[in-house]
């Protein structure tokens, strides 16, 4: 017969922390913008950024997929994160490997992701505490002809 639940030895208890929110948050996201909380800030952002984990926010001078380039990809090097979140816009699409040459040279993980997913994912590292870089493609809602 197994003791009375308050008899039973229970292992060390775990501390549990509360996710760090030092960090610009993500808030919403939708067709053309993205919503940005930093200190209590609510901001509507219509316009591709970088946002980090340490309070990085900046924008990312990109307008569409196909405007890519590498400088756009050494700026987010220059930052030295453990991880760069490369939200491609609208839909999943991969950058030219050519283009992520300073990121490699410096050992700098790259994860592609539709945008959506990556302020998801942002997120989720920046609350553990992570160094997180996620530029973000905002592109503007196509008007129906």
């Amino acid at each position: 017969m197994a003791p009375p639940p308050s008899e039973i030895d229970l292992p060390t208890p775990m501390k549990l922390q509360p996710d760090r929110s030092d960090s610009p948050t993500i808030l919403g996201y939708g067709p053309g913008w993205i919503g940005i909380g930093h200190e209590g800030v609510a901001q509507k952002i219509e316009h591709s950024l970088v946002i980090g984990s340490r309070g990085e926010k900046t924008d990312w001078q990109c307008r569409r997929f196909e405007d890519l380039s590498a400088a756009h990809f050494e700026q987010l090097a220059a930052l030295r994160p453990e991880l760069v979140l490369f939200g491609s816009g609208e839909r999943l699409r991969f950058a030219p490997p050519q283009l992520l040459q300073a990121l490699m040279a410096l050992r700098i993980g790259v994860e592609t992701m539709d945008t959506v997913a990556a302020c998801r994912t942002y997120n989720i590292l920046a609350g553990e505490g992570r160094h997180v870089i996620a530029a973000l493609l905002v592109e503007q809602p196509h008007s129906p002809a």
